[in-house]
């Protein structure tokens, strides 16, 4: 190694070094500690910049060399804070496309800004190529409408405990109806953002096929035309809280209903995706490939899935 590039080295080192340890690097001190021009140390600074933004890719931690004007110096920025690696965003782009979840418009916004935010410039030209046909070719839900600031507002009241007023477009009817509810979640299942509420009116409740509080109502967001949100407040005791997680295990289509269980038999080849399928499934038995399921489900949701499978379920009970 020539002595050129070693001091070279060296000198990059012990400037990293001095950053790493929270001391303020100036370019005019470090030019005459080692007898070269600022414009050498501004090199040596950019090396370390370029350094830090490859091992972000492989660390997750955001550090960065910045300019402290009030103090004339450069300064090294350590934010632990982890962020998603370049194969990590182009898996969440492949799942917001196959979501088909918003409009194109929404869907392009969205894209541009995971991108921007979460992978280094010198890579977000690849990202972008690798989803630019999927992207290209997305084709929107139909209903196409903008709901994600009412999402939020959902969101909001949700976090708050929060009464709601909304006018409502029926799917079995078209017909647009006033509901006031307690909201308690917002869910995402095949292709639509759902919110699952409690109704209070016990008139509307008498049309509905469980009329027990343990069940919610569910509405598709897109299908809400007017939201207000109440100033008057529910409360739901701890102990009875609704927990999205284990309601989602349990529910198919998200078609409401009563908590049954459902049994039957899969002769099909691969179990995972079925145990994929039903969270609260469990393997009763298995006999020559053929296996015994059961499994804990909301609603009539689940008639529409095992439906869906053929002659590779057998329905026992």
């Amino acid at each position: 190694m020539d002595e050129t590039r070693k001091d070279k080295i060296e000198r990059v080192l012990a400037i990293y070094t001095k950053l790493l340890n929270g001391y303020l690097v100036n370019k005019s001190e470090e030019a005459n500690n080692y007898g070269v021009n600022e414009r050498t140390i501004q090199r040596d600074i950019d090396d370390i910049r370029v350094f830090l933004e490859n091992d972000l890719e492989d660390s997750g931690i955001v550090n960065s060399v910045v300019y402290d004007r009030s103090e004339k110096g450069y300064r090294l920025e350590q934010v632990y804070k982890s962020k998603l690696t370049n194969g990590e965003v182009l898996a969440l782009c492949k799942i917001f496309l196959d979501s088909r979840a918003f409009s194109k418009e929404e869907m392009t916004v969205i894209l541009d800004k995971l991108v921007a935010c979460c992978v280094p410039e010198s890579n977000q030209k690849m990202v972008k190529e690798l989803i630019g046909n999927e992207s290209f070719h997305y084709v929107e839900p139909r209903h196409g409408t903008r709901f994600i600031d009412t999402m939020w507002n959902l969101g909001q009241a949700i976090r708050n405990c929060q009464y709601i007023e909304m006018q409502y477009t029926r799917l079995k009817d078209k017909a647009t109806v006033k509901r006031k509810v307690k909201p308690v979640a917002i869910m995402f299942s095949e292709y639509y953002f759902y919110l699952t509420a409690f109704i209070d009116d016990e008139d509307v409740r008498r049309d509905f096929d469980v009329l027990n509080d343990s069940f919610p109502t569910i509405y598709r967001v897109d299908r809400i035309k007017k939201l207000k949100v109440l100033e008057e407040k529910f409360h739901i005791p701890y102990r009875d809280r609704f927990e999205e997680g284990e309601f989602r295990k349990r529910i198919q289509f998200m078609y409401g209903g009563k908590l049954q269980k459902v049994t039957f038999k899969y002769l099909g080849t691969d179990i995972d995706a079925i145990l994929d399928r039903l969270p609260t499934a469990q393997i009763l038995s298995e006999e020559r490939g053929v296996y015994t399921v059961r499994a804990e489900v909301f609603g009539k949701g689940i008639e529409m899935w095992l439906r869906s499978q053929g002659e590779n379920v057998e329905v026992l009970g």
